[in-house]
């Protein structure tokens, strides 16, 4: 493929990998069962991690139940590309939409999700039933290391260069102003569109907003002060994995390349964690979107080139960086991070939308689909009523 040329992609993985992929689920060695209270009942029982029976059912679902093979047809039903940018071979979704008024979005994942996380809800962005609500060209790009983008060879692809390559990838495609979406790390990739690259950026969307550091709890509400404790809480007594993937990458990249049932713990245990849920993730999130996601990883062998995000940005917000570009956000009340308004503001300095729903955890898009289309389109017509459009 040459520097700037976009060609269509085709997803299909080979009937040996799915061999493989059921052969190894086949013959997975498992450890003994947690040593939970056996009365232990919803988040008691994960308090040790994934709880062994889960698992089991899991594993015996993906090995006998789940088809590929429908996930395969439905991303090239929204239509899949790759284009080399900055170096690097970079895969996206792309739906265009039929209504003449639409206006760009890209939409970027974090970990440990991916494009998976849009599948759903690209097309009702795309062509609303609804004439009155607005409609955008959604770009959705798998993050370089992710997905079926290409794994970084060196050091230095971190959320400041996969920003500038994201602007160079709407510019390609011919949307030189557009708008942005993001949680997690992509919500993190969204806030920088946003500071950085104000003359392409109209304006952007983010469930991850994330503060300067060294802001004071003086004056917050009771609330607030929850959401700032809970966060603090999350990165001190729960991150551990993000510690070993920002220090370690290689060495658990090991374990979630070579074994599929590792792989399926590690992110189960984070949809588990981080959903809206009272026990299981799968009240909220079903169980092949769950595999759609981790089958995506396996496949393309991307436990460790995905893990090394957090090497390369862990920690790396610039403490100085402000948005300017008016700004929508919206902080799910089950989400790890959970920003008081009053410190959203000191780094995005034109809010022109502000929702707290009452349902929803890290990954709304799957959660709470529905709600999560709406709301997007509620705070992107804010932002373009604010930034008159382009």
């Amino acid at each position: 493929m040459t520097h700037g040329e976009v060609r269509a992609f085709d997803s299909r993985a080979a009937d040996g990998d799915l061999d493989d992929l059921r052969a190894r689920l086949a013959a997975a060695r498992l450890p003994e069962a947690e040593t939970v209270d056996r009365a232990a009942t919803g988040r008691h029982r994960w308090e040790q991690g994934v709880p062994l029976a889960d698992l089991v059912d899991l594993v015996d679902y993906w090995r006998t139940g789940y088809d590929w093979r429908a996930f395969e047809a439905r991303l090239d039903r929204i239509g899949q590309f790759r284009t080399s940018v900055d170096g690097l071979g970079i895969h996206f979704l792309h739906r265009r939409s039929p209504r003449a008024d639409a206006t760009h979005l890209v939409l970027t994942h974090g970990w440990p999700g991916s494009v998976a996380e849009f599948a759903d809800v690209v097309d009702e962005l795309a062509d609303p039933p609804d004439p009155g609500a607005p409609a955008f060209h959604v770009v959705a790009p798998s993050l370089p290391g992710f997905g079926y983008s290409d794994k970084p060879a060196t050091t230095g692809w971190g959320t400041e260069r996969i920003a500038g390559a994201w602007v160079e990838l709407m510019g390609r495609l011919g949307y030189d102003g557009f708008l942005a979406h993001g949680g997690d790390w992509g919500g993190v990739i969204t806030t920088i569109l946003g500071g950085r690259f104000p003359d392409h950026v109209i304006g952007i969307h983010t469930t991850t907003a994330q503060a300067p550091p060294g802001l004071t709890t003086d004056g917050l509400t009771a609330t607030e002060r929850a959401w700032a404790e809970g966060t603090r809480d999350f990165w001190r007594h729960r991150a551990a994995y993000a510690k070993q993937q920002a220090t370690r990458p290689q060495t658990i990249g090991y374990a979630l390349v070579d074994s599929p049932v590792g792989l399926l713990a590690w992110i189960l245990d984070k949809f588990a964690e981080w959903t809206d849920t009272e026990d299981s993730p799968f009240e909220t999130v079903s169980r092949d979107r769950l595999l759609d996601n981790v089958t995506l990883y396996w496949l393309n062998r991307t436990g460790a080139s995905a893990a090394r995000i957090y090497h390369e940005s862990h920690d790396s917000l610039d403490p100085g960086l402000r948005v300017d570009v008016p700004s929508a956000i919206t902080v799910y009340p089950r989400d790890i991070e959970r920003c008081p308004r009053v410190w959203a503001r000191e780094r995005f300095r034109r809010i022109v939308r502000w929702g707290e729903p009452e349902t929803g955890g890290h990954f709304p898009s799957l959660e709470v689909p529905g709600y999560f289309v709406r709301d997007l389109r509620e705070g992107l017509a804010a932002v373009l009523a604010a930034g008159g459009g382009r």
